[in-house]
């Protein structure tokens, strides 16, 4: 059984990592065409391409002209514990065990516009490029498409699939946004496709609130690794932050979670 996960625009590249072992993430070469064509991008560029603020642009401009390999613990860091932003404060993968990291490194996987799939212990240097990102605005920029998605095509689906070549029954876990899901195409996944959704009851009913559903995904992702769960039934006993599992809500491939307070 694998994970999937979605990275996160906020970094810490300050505090030290718990771990100094480290791994190369594995489309390393694409990265680096990717990073080629991006350093031929502007400040203001890189501001319209991201919608991002001038200063951000500024920010994204250097790291681009700064990134080079090899990578190593003193200019980059595993991707696990350099990413902050809401699903990775329920991953809390800080508090993880060198078991935890063990399973984690064979069953997690990070969506990455810029590494396509990053292992927790992958080393990385910072940047941020969302993997909804075009580059459809410069002509002849990107030659093998006008989106990250036609950049990486079909390769990371293939990756996933061998991943659980030797598998009798594999399962995905989905727990990316729908944005870096997308760069997986369903039609070649050899694998079922298990959605887990978190809902908060908000305005009289119940929804998904984006902030709560991050960290979920990322509290459910800690509780696979750390349970070291192999069958998508156990996850239906997840309990973590009040949620608790809504069979009538939800189907073979949907896992729905119900929350009344928060």
């Amino acid at each position: 059984m694998l994970i999937v996960i979605s990275p996160a625009k906020s970094l810490d590249y300050g505090s030290p990592a718990k771990t100094r072992r480290f791994t190369e993430p594995e489309f390393l070469r694409d990265s680096q065409q990717l990073v080629n064509l991006l350093k031929k991008l502007t400040p203001g560029d890189f501001s319209e391409l991201m919608h991002i603020s001038a200063k951000l642009g500024e920010l994204n401009h250097g790291r681009y002209l700064n990134w080079h390999t090899p990578f190593d613990l003193k200019n980059a860091k595993q991707a696990i514990f350099a990413f902050k932003g809401d699903v990775y404060i329920g991953l809390e993968a800080e508090q993880f065990t060198t078991a935890d990291l063990n399973f984690a490194q064979k069953h997690l996987r990070i969506l990455s516009g810029l590494y396509g799939l990053l292992r927790p212990l992958d080393l990385m240097q910072p940047y941020r490029l969302e993997m909804g990102s075009s580059f459809a605005y410069k002509q002849g920029i990107n030659e093998r498409g006008k989106s990250l998605y036609a950049f990486w095509d079909s390769k990371l689906t293939r990756n996933l699939n061998a991943l659980q070549a030797s598998e009798k029954n594999p399962i995905l876990i989905n727990l990316a946004s729908k944005e870096y899901f997308s760069a997986i195409k369903p039609n070649e996944l050899d694998a079922d496709v298990i959605t887990p959704v978190f809902k908060d009851f908000s305005g009289g009913q119940y929804r998904v609130l984006s902030f709560f559903a991050k960290k979920a995904r990322g509290a459910m992702s800690a509780y696979i690794i750390k349970n070291r769960i192999a069958r998508p039934e156990k996850l239906k006993d997840f309990a973590g932050d009040g949620y608790r599992y809504s069979a009538a809500d939800s189907t073979d491939s949907r896992f729905v979670f119900l929350r009344k307070q928060h």
